[in-house]
């Protein structure tokens, strides 16, 4: 955990002797030494930049048991110059992998572009100026311009701050917005204790910061946890049904092709005439249109599902909605309104209490941190009720957090 120029990980550390250890300073970075510094550390992202292989795609279709059934079946008849069952034997495993292929593609290639539009862009200090830069750019050493609404380019510490906080739910999945601050904390902290720290996909809810940059894609929190989630995929319910239903097909083809060509040997029948018996045999125990049955029923699933706006990469992973036994989503604003209404406003003493709506009211109105619909439930209803803030003046406000409440 530790960093150029010391031992102590580099939330501990002091910003100004931070900042010198990468080679950057409080000012920011230079562009020349930005430059420099892409070339070693590479782009800031945690995506490798391996693109779209259309050739990868069209061999995964093939991949398939029965598949492979149909097109072992089709080269022993090609073999015996059987050419019109070879034809129908192709025609049906190459229209069906073509009809997964296409699918897959124009998804793949939906989502490539959907990340194109959007490339981000974030504030940065270089040569003494603000500067906007594409994120992917972004460095260790840049000094980054945060405000509500950004999202947090790299993983870098508080340099100032005000009123400033984040949504860290991507990295440690608590919902509520953390305060972040200037400052150290000790080495040892987890990242839920990191005050003085951002990170690489956390987005800001209020406030401003200027961050220092210390760690860039791959290497970052977010970097780390992407990298375990691009294992290979777990393999679907459905997909490992028909895997293992295309294995057991060929155990029980081979036993019988084995049996049928062995007792016509011992027969003394023609070899060729054997041969062909026994692929007529592999042939009618293949469900031959199976593998085009699966693609097109899919890929009509795929098609109704775009219609609503969702895109499939995977055909098979239509299916594997059906064996979920347990579904957990977040019910607020999904499938409820999320709209909350004031009903009452009570004192200490469990009373109602105008005084306390009045309160309520000001404080509510006169925010400037993060939105709540808390807040805009208690204006809205001081609102109906006739409650202004006219007169009053704002000095300053120590901003609402779910540690101090």
């Amino acid at each position: 955990m530790g960093e150029a120029g010391g031992d102590a990980p580099y939330w501990s550390q002091n910003k100004t002797a931070l900042a010198a250890s990468i080679g950057s300073g409080l000012e920011g970075l230079t562009s020349d030494r930005a430059k420099a510094q892409l070339s070693v550390t590479g782009p800031n992202s945690v995506e490798d930049a391996a693109q779209l292989n259309a050739l990868r795609l069209l061999i995964r279709q093939f991949e398939s048991p029965l598949v492979l059934i149909l097109a072992f079946a089709a080269a022993i008849s090609l073999v015996l110059q059987q050419w019109i069952d070879a034809g129908i034997i192709l025609v049906i495993v190459i229209g069906s992998a073509l009809l997964s292929f296409f699918q897959e593609y124009r998804a793949s290639t939906a989502v490539e572009e959907l990340k194109k539009r959007l490339a981000l862009t974030c504030r940065v200090i270089r040569d003494g100026v603000e500067q906007e830069v594409t994120v992917s750019t972004v460095v260790p050493g840049d000094l980054i311009l945060l405000s509500a609404g950004n999202l947090i380019p790299a993983d870098g510490v508080v340099i100032e701050a005000a009123d400033f906080l984040v949504s860290e739910a991507s990295m440690t999945g608590e919902s509520f917005p953390v305060e972040k601050r200037p400052g150290t904390v000790r080495s040892d902290a987890p990242i839920t204790e990191r005050t003085n720290c951002v990170f690489l996909g956390a987005s800001v809810r209020s406030g401003t910061a200027k961050v220092l940059a210390v760690k860039t894609g791959h290497r970052t929190e977010f970097g780390a946890i992407a990298a375990r989630l691009r294992a290979r995929q777990p393999e679907t319910d459905f997909a490992r049904g028909a895997r293992l239903f295309g294995y057991l097909l060929i155990r029980v083809m081979v036993v019988i092709v084995l049996f049928v060509l062995s007792v016509n040997l011992l027969l003394d029948r023609p070899v060729i005439e054997s041969l062909l018996f026994a692929v007529a045999l592999a042939v009618g125990l293949s469900p031959e249109l199976l593998p085009a049955i699966i693609s097109v029923t899919l890929s009509a699933g795929a098609r109704a599902m775009s219609k609503r706006g969702v895109i499939v990469r995977r055909l098979d992973a239509i299916e594997n909605l059906g064996s979920m036994n347990v579904l957990c989503t977040d019910k607020t604003g999904t499938l409820t309104e999320g709209t909350i209404v004031l009903s009452e406003v009570l004192d200490a003493a469990n009373r109602p209490s105008d005084e306390v709506r009045r309160l309520a009211y000001m404080n509510a109105a006169l925010e400037t941190g993060i939105e709540n619909p808390l807040d805009a439930a208690i204006v809205s209803a001081g609102s109906a009720a006739g409650l202004t803030t006219n007169g009053l003046t704002k000095i300053d406000e120590i901003p609402y957090d779910f540690i101090r409440r």
